[in-house]
């Protein structure tokens, strides 16, 4: 008798090895994934590290061996602290000037009470600096810039006061609208202008003042205070203003 041939049986699905290589895919899959996870770096923390050693200037001194990859991002400013310092100088000079001002207005305004001044002579503070106001008849006789004699004390005052300070000093010079014709003053300009220079010529040549300190201006009648209407608004707009500038936005002479 023949003998019959065994039936093999095969069996469905997938082979048993592909499962295990499937196994053993994913686990490498999984590797990587977490490979890559652990390589990332938290930027935003990074940020704060980096910028905290910024405070004491920790990488100055001890360089990373590691350099970045975009070392612009994440460089020390080496001039942050300077700069902070710079600002806490600057901040104490700019008190101590205020401090002299204010004491500069208090005295003057105290030296004007003491002498009965105060109608003719105006002591304020604006944002330009101390601005002395003076009017014509404490210095000058009408359409003359020759300082008078009455006022060396008030002018001899500002002059001991500018000794102690280093601002600059602008004295402009001003004039009514009447019109003015004479050989030494053929307008109200030379007239202005005149008048301003010879309050800086007394304060330089009696207190020894650097001259580089002031300017001169002649404003004529182009600046009224008050108008031209009246005796008295004239009298008002003949003057001259003293202003002891401010640091922070007094003028730069070349």
């Amino acid at each position: 008798m023949k003998r019959r041939k065994k039936k093999v049986s095969v069996e469905s699905g997938a082979p048993k090895w592909m499962v295990t290589f499937s196994d053993l895919f994913m686990l490498v899959l999984v590797f990587f994934i977490l490979l890559f996870s652990m390589s990332q770096i938290d930027l935003v923390k990074f940020k704060a590290v980096a910028e905290s050693f910024k405070q004491v200037n920790i990488l100055d001194y001890n360089p990373s061996a590691v350099p970045f990859e975009h070392p612009t991002d994440f460089s020390v400013n080496t001039e942050s602290t300077n700069n902070q310092d710079d600002v806490a100088e600057n901040d104490e000079q700019t008190q101590e000037n205020e401090d002299s001002l204010q004491e500069l207005l208090v005295e003057v305004q105290t030296f004007l009470a003491e002498n009965d001044l105060e109608d003719v002579v105006v002591a304020n503070r604006t944002e330009r600096g101390i601005v002395l106001v003076l009017e014509e008849k404490v210095l000058y006789e009408t359409a003359e810039a020759r300082i008078l004699p009455i006022a060396h004390p008030f002018l001899d005052k500002v002059g001991t006061l500018l000794t102690k300070i280093p601002n600059l000093v602008k004295v402009e010079g001003h004039t009514d609208n009447r019109p003015i014709s004479t050989e030494k003053f053929p307008s109200n300009w030379e007239l202005s202008a005149a008048r301003a220079s010879s309050v800086i010529r007394y304060l330089v040549d009696s207190h020894d003042l650097d001259p580089e300190r002031f300017i001169a201006v002649g404003y004529g009648d182009t600046r009224p205070i008050v108008e031209n209407t009246s005796n008295a608004n004239y009298q008002k707009n003949r003057r001259v203003e003293i202003v002891i500038s401010d640091p922070q936005k007094e003028e730069i002479v070349n």
